[in-house]
């Protein structure tokens, strides 16, 4: 029997419509330290409160736009958001003191939380149900790819343009229309507005039934959070490694990339399990690495490895909050693992950071590694058992 088509016209529409999302998005995050600190003298305490603020709104978001999307019709919600995520882009150009900035910067991180939750629903929703597992990896090299070619790109531009800033907001502004634009000619199925009159209640806004997998999560993405944040600092003052943080990022979208494309076989024949236990283990093989290494070598080896790993391991996990959530609470599904990955970053940054300063940069990646050795100690005990017991589909 033949495979319905995976990527159909509105898969590839949502597809390309995340990419430039995301691509607009990482455009500029490398340039935001520069330009606050040339623009307005920034110090770095005041970077760092005023790039906090995304983050923080897009956690916070996160959870009412999985709600959202479950209630409104999912089309019309990625729309308005979207075209908020391209409105607010307006106020870079506009911000006139290091407040202002701060204050559109802030704003900016709601529209795009709720744009990627909305999004990631209408993609499942479009994807054919007999390839959906493997869709929604695919779906995650929208990602990737941003993650890999943003930086990279700025970083030209910016001498292209003469360190013009202006200029890359212009176009990371023009990048989100395009977004926009591609998005609203996807056709989805229309889903009437029916109040839904029971109490307000926390399964609303979370996928309950998933409380063990975004446990899991949490520890996953807390050694994501300390590596991140922690690897150019200490790469300039452990290894003398002055402009390798680009390198070191495009390795480890590489090895995401990679990974998302050998492991879509696996998700295709429903193993979510399988992926998710491989990528568990390759990536805790990478943060050790980090942590151990005292050699260029060992920098970039572990980037890559951390990307491969990551690479099994998230879609899996995303794969197994759909898999858990009615088709009524497909975005709550998205909401949670986005909020579940977020508050682990925001954890490992804050913790890793206490610890970096006790004890050295080496404690806190150590840090995550043991983190990252419970949550897999607890998804082989508990997680995988339930999702297996528990899934709907």
């Amino acid at each position: 029997m033949e495979q319905p088509k995976l990527w159909n016209g509105n898969y590839l529409k949502i597809w390309s419509g995340n990419f430039l999302i995301h691509f607009s998005f990482t455009l500029i995050v490398p340039l935001l330290p520069l330009y606050l600190s040339e623009t307005f003298g920034a110090n770095k305490q005041t970077i760092g409160a005023c790039l906090a603020g995304y983050s923080f709104m897009a956690l916070v978001i996160r959870p009412f736009s999985g709600y959202i999307v479950d209630t409104f019709p999912r089309r019309a919600v990625l729309i308005i958001c979207n075209f908020l995520f391209f409105a607010l882009f307006a106020g870079y150009l506009v911000a006139g003191s290091v407040t202002m900035f701060t204050i559109f910067r802030t704003l900016h991180g709601a529209p795009f939380g709720a744009t990627t939750v909305a999004a990631s629903t209408v993609a499942i929703d479009v994807l054919p149900s007999a390839r959906r597992t493997e869709g929604i990896g695919y779906y995650g090299l929208s990602n990737n790819l941003a993650m890999a070619l943003g930086p990279m790109t700025a970083l030209l531009l910016l001498q292209l343009f003469s360190n013009n800033f202006k200029a890359l907001f212009w176009l990371s502004m023009a990048l989100s229309l395009l977004g926009l634009i591609i998005d609203s000619t996807i056709k989805h199925p229309k889903k009437d507005f029916v109040p839904d009159k029971r109490i307000i209640s926390l399964d609303r806004f979370f996928l309950l039934n998933g409380w063990r997998e975004a446990l899991a999560m949490i520890c996953f993405s807390f050694s994501y959070g300390v590596l991140s944040t922690y690897v150019a600092i200490f790469g300039k003052e452990e290894l003398n490694i002055t402009g390798g943080t680009g390198l070191f990022f495009s390795l480890l979208a590489i090895g995401l990339i990679l990974s998302r494309l050998t492991g879509a076989h696996a998700l295709r024949k429903n193993k979510v399990s399988r992926n998710a236990s491989l990528g568990l283990l390759v990536s805790i093989c990478g943060y050790a690495l980090f942590a151990w290494s005292g050699t260029r070598l060992a920098y970039y080896l572990a980037a890559f490895i951390i990307g491969m790993g990551n690479g099994h391991m998230y879609p899996a996990f995303q794969n197994m909050f759909v898999n858990l959530a009615p088709n009524s609470q497909r975005g709550t599904a998205n909401s949670s693992i986005l909020t579940s990955w977020d508050t682990g970053v925001g954890l490992g940054v804050l913790i890793g950071g206490v610890l970096a300063e006790q004890s050295g940069y080496h404690t806190a990646f150590w840090g995550g590694v043991v983190v990252n050795a419970i949550g897999i100690i607890y998804y082989f005990c508990s997680v995988r058992k339930h999702f297996e017991k528990n899934k709907l589909r």
